[in-house]
């Protein structure tokens, strides 16, 4: 059932609360160990809340979001739970505020019953990265959900629950929304307030719902969005009506198709299924307008370097001595003391050039405190965040700053031209929202710049700062779902919640 649906029979009585979440805690019993969607959950207080909450219904008294249970994306902090980001580095750390998100929905009545599996601190677009195993995609447990929210997709996928948060750096909530079959909203940033989301890259960083229905989408956003001023990027422009952009969409809408997004290294049967697609909207009343990105295609570049320094930055905070995971201090105090000892010994029978060299040194060796700080971040950290603290520690470095970040910087303004440009003449602009199905587990991990590659469609919304939404297409000869994605400019979430209904209608 959509939100609107469910709500409608608790507050008629048909349903009880109780019931839907018994529901819901069934499913994820009874698939969850297959799928890992979960890393955590909470029946005991999901079951409170639905009391509390029938209280308030009986009366009258009900929110927004009665009835509706969520899931939420092991990146966004909620008081009293674990908030990992699927790390060792946080595998014991306690949130103790909630993220503005969380009060939003609490004050509207959603039950949260439980914490989404993601690639650890958003790093990734499969779901292999987490401290807790992969994720699987429901419809082949062969296959990853994407990432890095592919918790949040696979939850929903596999109805275990009727809608989700997650969080969108580079397409990681419209990515695996495609590879999972559901539907996911990136709103513009600044939109939703990311006070309490754990940061990969601030300047890229999205909160936003998955669900079943554009619909539900809308009606998460609906409670999500708008100012908050606990965080210094939150825009004070006023919301929109995405609800009624969901129910009653405008057909004569003008849709921009890019070349740039049809071309070498999409698949040749995403591409005419969207293209189908497109021409039944167009029947509809959308006119399609062919326009050029010229600059998109630098995008995945620019984004790694980008997202890769700001990650690099964000992360240094994570030192084993303030908070994270702490290596074992007297093994680092035992390594020195050895290591020095057999230093000295050499020093002791060496001779010229080779006691200058062995003073050297020894008296560049690193303190206790240093070598702390390397074993804790080097056992904390796992592959994918240790190689993007690395690249973006790299970018940033004497010599190489002006070079790549600062062309990125440069790079990323013409991308946003771009698509500037491009809105002065139509409403939406349409792509794939991933070049592929999801591929197999494992495929694609020794094989980064691969792995990169499947966020070629999504990534310059993020760096335009625009939003988002992939709504599912259809399904593949491989039996795996695809999406389409709309994109509008900024602030504009009815016009692209306004086309994923219009695709929606075409393909439920």
């Amino acid at each position: 059932m959509t939100i609107s649906e469910t709500r409608e029979k608790v507050l008629s009585g048909e349903v009880q609360l109780n019931d839907i979440v018994n529901h819901y805690i069934s499913r994820i019993e009874t698939r969850n160990d297959e799928i890992n969607a979960y890393v955590a959950t909470d029946f005991e207080a999901a079951k409170k809340q639905a009391e509390e909450i029938q209280k308030k219904i009986d009366k009258g008294e009900a929110g927004k979001l009665a009835g509706v249970v969520l899931g939420i994306k092991d990146v966004i902090s909620e008081r009293g739970k674990k908030l990992t980001c699927a790390s060792k580095m946080l595998e014991d750390f306690e949130s103790v505020y909630d993220a503005t998100v969380i009060e939003r929905l609490l004050a509207e009545d959603a039950i949260l019953i439980g914490r989404l599996n993601m690639d650890e601190f958003a790093m990734g677009s499969a779901n292999e990265y987490t401290n807790f195993g992969p994720v699987k995609n429901p419809h082949n447990t062969n296959k990853v959900p994407g990432g890095s929210s592919g918790g949040s997709a696979a939850a929903v996928a596999a109805d275990m629950a009727m809608a989700t948060l997650g969080s969108d750096t580079g397409g990681s909530i419209r990515q695996p929304a495609s590879y999972c079959g559901v539907v996911g909203l990136k709103p513009t940033y600044g939109r939703v307030s990311r006070y309490g989301l754990v940061a990969f890259a601030s300047s890229f960083d999205c909160i936003g719902p998955l669900a079943h229905s554009v619909e539900d989408t809308a009606r998460i956003l609906d409670v999500i969005a708008g100012f908050d001023e606990r965080d210094n990027t939150s825009s004070q422009k006023a919301t929109g009506n995405y609800v009624d952009a969901a129910l009653n969409p405008n057909k004569n809408i003008k849709i921009g198709v890019p070349e740039e997004f049809f071309g070498e290294g999409l698949d040749p049967e995403i591409k005419e299924g969207i293209e189908s697609l497109l021409k039944k909207l167009e029947a509809d009343g959308a006119e399609l307008v062919p326009i050029k990105l010229p600059y998109t295609k630098y995008g995945i570049a620019t984004y790694y370097v980008l997202a890769t320094a700001e990650a690099s930055s964000n992360l240094a905070r994570y030192d084993g001595i303030r908070y994270g995971h702490r290596a074992d201090k007297e093994e680092v105090l035992d390594e020195l003391k050895k290591e020095e000892e057999a230093l000295r010994q050499q020093f002791e029978s060496a001779t010229g050039d080779e006691k200058i060299a062995l003073q050297e040194q020894l008296t560049k060796m690193d303190s206790a405190l240093i070598r702390l700080y390397k074993k804790s971040r080097t056992e904390g950290f796992g592959q994918e965040v240790k190689r993007r603290i690395m690249l973006g520690t790299y970018v940033l470095s004497s010599g190489y700053y002006d070079a790549y970040y600062g062309k990125a910087q440069r790079v990323r303004r013409l991308i946003q031209d771009d698509y500037k440009k491009a809105f002065e003449k139509v409403d939406v602009i349409v792509s794939p929202t991933a070049p592929t199905t999801a591929f197999d587990i494992g495929d694609k991990l020794d094989d980064p710049v691969q792995m990169y590659l499947n966020d070629v469609y999504t990534i310059t919304a993020n760096l335009a700062g625009i939003c988002g939404i992939s709504v599912p297409a259809g399904t593949h000869s491989d039996g795996m779902p695809y999406g389409i994605q709309f994109m509008a400019d900024s602030f504009q979430e009815e016009k692209v919640i306004n086309a994923g209904r219009l695709a929606e209608l075409h393909t439920k």
